[in-house]
């Protein structure tokens, strides 16, 4: 089974690909030619997970799946949510996003937040949707050299570590991500049957 994956971000496809059995081939838009960065105008992160899929459907017929994600922090009303990627601008800069909630953060004390992935999939016509979260709290500095985003300054319950301290095994055993890519991937093992 091939799917394609809209997206050209390298970790999050290695993520992917660590999660996914050996039986579906996961391309990325590279691997089809496609080099529009597709935009995510959508004022939800499922919004956003279905824009691209939708795009990847309508100009080339494959099956595909698309996600996106948001870190969702309580004492900024949910706030950089579906705008994490852009939040401290549009060249979607990590270090600059880091830099920015932790400044946003410095005078508060209830630093709880999640995580939230949606994937959109589009397969043999038919549309679903799969949402991993994973509650937390943001740390008062950065943590660990692995990871991307905010993996350096997110802490998920009941852990002593950053994502970004984590191997991609443990990361992908607890967050977001990982509980939306196992949700698709008992998906399509089902269809594989």
């Amino acid at each position: 089974m091939k799917l394609i994956f809209a997206s050209n971000n390298k970790n999050k496809i290695q993520e992917i690909k660590n999660q996914v059995p050996a039986s579906i081939e996961i391309l990325s838009l590279e691997d089809i030619g496609c080099m529009v960065d597709i935009p995510e105008t959508a004022d939800t992160i499922e919004g956003n997970a279905l824009l691209k899929a939708d795009y990847i459907k309508r100009h080339y017929g494959f099956n595909c799946f698309a996600d996106d994600s948001g870190l969702e922090v309580d004492a900024l009303h949910g706030a950089p949510g579906v705008y994490s990627a852009r939040y401290a601008g549009e060249d979607k800069n990590d270090q600059a996003n880091n830099a920015k909630l932790l400044s946003e953060l410095a005078d508060k004390t209830d630093r709880k937040a999640n995580f939230k992935t949606v994937i959109a999939l589009h397969y043999n016509g038919e549309q679903h949707l799969f949402t991993g979260i994973i509650k937390g709290e943001i740390l008062t500095e950065p943590q660990g050299e692995g990871g991307f985003g905010y993996d350096p300054l997110f802490q998920a319950e009941g852990m002593n570590q950053s994502f970004a301290e984590l191997s991609i095994q443990q990361k992908n055993a607890v967050s977001h991500r990982g509980r939306a890519v196992s949700q698709l991937v008992d998906f399509l093992k089902d269809k594989e049957e």
